[in-house]
């Protein structure tokens, strides 16, 4: 089976504009556009003639997996609301370890439904670039690879919205602007694209912002969140709030959360903007023509 990526993703919106989506709507009109959209989806499986056509693929969230009973509570969550944005899309889970399902076993579920793999991680590395192309190649049907959530402007709306629900004020100003700054918590990776992806990521929050991020890495990469504080603090910023660049609750985020001294932002979790992102990574793999070479990663 092949595993393959879309090209670049053209959809990248001008750092601190506004926020990706479309307008709030009331809870009658959320309804009525629910309702509007499972008959438009059940519709769309009719062919002219009667016949039923083909379903889509279905979406596979391809999770870490974490001990914390926590982390897959939340993933459990964030799959509910993007079933919500997408009726009658078939959406399941798997992990790459830790947890079950392991993504093998929901893909050999699928029966020979094909399928896409959008990976809940956050950057370029091991995982994305290996282990879930790999686990796509030897399904039992034909598999593609998304690219990661990040870094991409949605991505930042949800690390934006987090640091404000953890006490953040945006409207901050003068001294109080000068003397702030957050540290952008990630796990880390040995793979050097990996480290550049959530330094872009901290670029388009300081955008946000209008103050410095520095990400910083609970493993294998450098420099860690008391690193990362102690170099703000040096700039003359020491009312310092972490950012939690993380999918779900777990040992890494914990171990972030507890170096800070102040504010800490709770992990993306089933935020509507990391629905709408799922999404948005599954549709530019439909989009994109197929290749039989390796993952193209997208970098946006």
């Amino acid at each position: 089976m092949t595993a393959s990526n879309p090209s670049r993703d053209e959809s990248f919106q001008r750092p601190g504009g506004p926020p990706p989506g479309g307008v709030h709507l009331d809870s009658t009109a959320q309804i009525m556009n629910s309702i509007s959209s499972h008959l438009a989806g059940r519709l769309s499986l009719v062919a002219l003639d009667g016949r039923r056509r083909p379903g889509p693929p279905a979406l596979v969230l391809v999770a870490h997996g974490s001990r914390d009973p926590r982390a897959l509570t939340t993933v459990r969550a964030l799959m509910d609301r993007v079933r919500e944005l997408r009726p009658g899309l078939p959406v399941r889970l798997g992990h790459i370890e830790l947890n079950e399902p392991l993504l093998p076993d929901t893909l050999a579920d699928l029966a020979g439904a094909p399928a896409v793999l959008v990976p809940l991680l956050l950057s370029r590395g091991h995982h994305v670039k290996r282990d879930i192309p790999e686990a796509a190649a030897a399904a039992p049907a034909h598999a593609r690879v998304a690219a990661p959530l990040g870094p991409h402007p949605l991505l930042v709306e949800t690390l934006y919205d987090r640091l404000v629900e953890a006490g953040w004020r945006p409207g901050a100003g003068g001294a109080a602007r000068r003397a702030s700054g957050v540290v952008l918590a990630a796990a880390g990776s040995r793979d050097p694209e990996s480290a550049a992806d959530t330094r872009t990521t901290a670029r388009l929050l300081a955008e946000r912002l209008g103050v410095p991020v520095v990400a910083a890495y609970a493993s294998a990469a450098t420099p860690t969140v008391p690193e990362a504080l102690r170099a703000l603090a040096a700039r003359g910023r020491h009312r310092v709030a972490v950012a939690s660049c993380f999918t779900a609750p777990g040992r890494f985020a914990t171990q972030c959360a507890e170096a800070a001294p102040g504010i800490t932002a709770a992990p993306l979790g089933d935020h509507p903007a990391m629905a709408r992102l799922v999404l948005h990574r599954y549709d530019q793999v439909l989009a994109a023509p197929e290749t039989t070479a390796g993952p193209a990663l997208a970098s946006a």
